[in-house]
């Protein structure tokens, strides 16, 4: 049984197992390496055991860890991916939300996990703020995100979904060389389209506009 402060980490499995394996670490890391990354935190072996008690002071001490640490280095890296196994509840929470969704739990949940990851790298432990809090919108907003893309992409022919992002950079790539949007004649010119084709395109980016602030 390890510490936190005062605190004790209750595992909810005794079994033991290999430490978390870290991009770019291949197989289990180095002890010293692991002791130099938690400087002094307790080493668990199998983080998503963890209660959830525990796993709140545990995870803000990980993180304070984190921002010292150089970004780029096994340590870094060790320290992250022990932070997201050590939260994949709160993926698995927020996944039950859209539990009656078609696309497959596991899906959802690795979604997520990329929400939880960018999370992780935004939170600034000087603020006052709890990281189940700050972390669950992204989580969520990771998944609604997902969802709304691939809805959108069965609904829209695969010729929209490209002429939409046809469209985009173009009246980008326009707006920087006349200073202004351009016009839908300017756009159906470069293009090489006609004005009811670039309307089309404009409808269907409208739609996945319209999809993005319903979810």
């Amino acid at each position: 049984m390890s510490t936190v402060g005062n605190r004790s980490i209750r595992p909810r499995g005794t079994d033991p197992v290999p430490a978390p394996e870290v991009a770019g670490i291949p197989g289990n890391p180095g002890a010293s390496m692991r002791r130099t990354a938690l400087d002094g935190l307790p080493e668990l072996t199998r983080p998503t055991t963890v209660s959830t008690d525990d796993a709140q002071p545990l995870s803000a001490a990980l993180l304070t860890r984190l921002a010292e640490l150089d970004e780029g280095t096994p340590e870094h890296a060790y320290v992250r991916n022990t932070l997201v196994e050590l939260n994949l509840s709160l993926v698995k929470f927020a996944a039950r939300r859209f539990r009656n969704r078609a696309e497959p739990t596991e899906d959802i949940i690795q979604v997520g996990t990329i929400g939880l990851i960018k999370a992780i790298n935004r939170f600034d432990p000087d603020r006052a703020v709890d990281f189940s809090a700050f972390a669950l919108p992204t989580i969520v907003g990771e998944m609604k995100r997902f969802f709304r893309d691939t809805s959108w992409a069965v609904r829209v022919p695969r010729r929209l979904q490209e002429l939409r992002i046809d469209l985009a950079k173009t009246a980008d790539h326009l707006e920087q060389h006349l200073g202004r949007r351009p016009t839908r004649t300017e756009l159906a010119h470069h293009l090489h389209l006609t004005e009811e084709e670039v309307a089309e395109g404009q409808l269907a980016a409208h739609g996945y506009a319209t999809r993005s602030l319903d979810t």
